[in-house]
């Protein structure tokens, strides 16, 4: 097979501008940190435009025109095929705000329904756990965390709604998210967060990055109108 590596990965062109590098098969924290891992070797040892970090894998963009790219698939071949670092992985904690009343958790009683308790304690069980960010992606800032506890890990709806409010916290086959603009979307909106996840005028525009910690805390309604950054709030 074409760009087999010595640890399970193979590299695969993606057209003439980028280059795919799977991992093993399967979602989990340690293959997404050696994917994090190769994507930090990546950026620091050759001339890509951009790096992009997916569950299990890394997509590598280039100029084909830059002849700093000759032998681009070789060089990537060494750095997926080198020893893991020993060093533990070093992440970011971010604590998110979320309000879970009235009408910022419209689909709160459904998830709560399908635990089998009450609301309030669908809001605890979300509180309970510190997630882990494997992806950013879908529209930019939005951030898949994972996982949420089984007793509100309920599917996707089975009519998606055509707007999901910007920053509706929600929930969606054992994950949950924050969405950074109005957009379609099929998961359980169980909250509503009044920080922006994607602001491009901030120095850092995305809020969250792949292999980052998140814990949300809640807020009042009152708490959420006085700090909320969304234009139409």
């Amino acid at each position: 097979m074409r760009g087999q590596g010595a640890q399970g990965s193979r590299i695969l062109p993606a057209g003439d501008s980028a280059w795919l590098i799977e991992l093993p098969e399967r979602i989990d924290v340690a293959v997404n940190a050696r994917a994090i891992e190769i994507a930090k070797a990546v950026r620091a040892r050759l001339p890509v435009t951009d790096v992009v970090v997916g569950y299990r894998s890394v997509m590598a963009y280039i100029d084909p025109l830059d002849p700093r790219t000759t032998g681009i698939e070789r060089r990537l071949q060494e750095i997926a095929a080198s020893p893991s670092s020993d060093a533990e992985e070093t992440t970011a904690c971010v604590e998110v705000p979320v309000c879970y009343d009235g009408i910022y958790g419209p689909d709160l009683g459904d998830v709560a329904a399908f635990a089998r308790c009450t609301p309030e304690e669908a809001i605890a069980l979300h509180l309970a756990r510190e997630y882990r960010v494997f992806v950013v992606g879908f529209v930019p800032g939005f951030a898949y965390m994972a996982s949420v506890d089984p007793r509100i890990a309920v599917p996707r709806r089975s009519s998606p709604r055509l707007k999901v409010p910007a920053g509706s916290v929600a929930v969606a086959a054992g994950q949950t998210g924050v969405y950074p603009a109005e957009t379609p979307g099929g998961w359980s909106l169980i909250g509503r967060c009044p920080i922006r996840p994607y602001d491009p005028d901030r120095a850092e525009p995305f809020l969250f990055q792949a292999g980052d910690r998140v814990r949300f805390r809640r807020i009042s309604e009152g708490e959420y109108r006085a700090s909320t950054r969304w234009e139409d709030s």
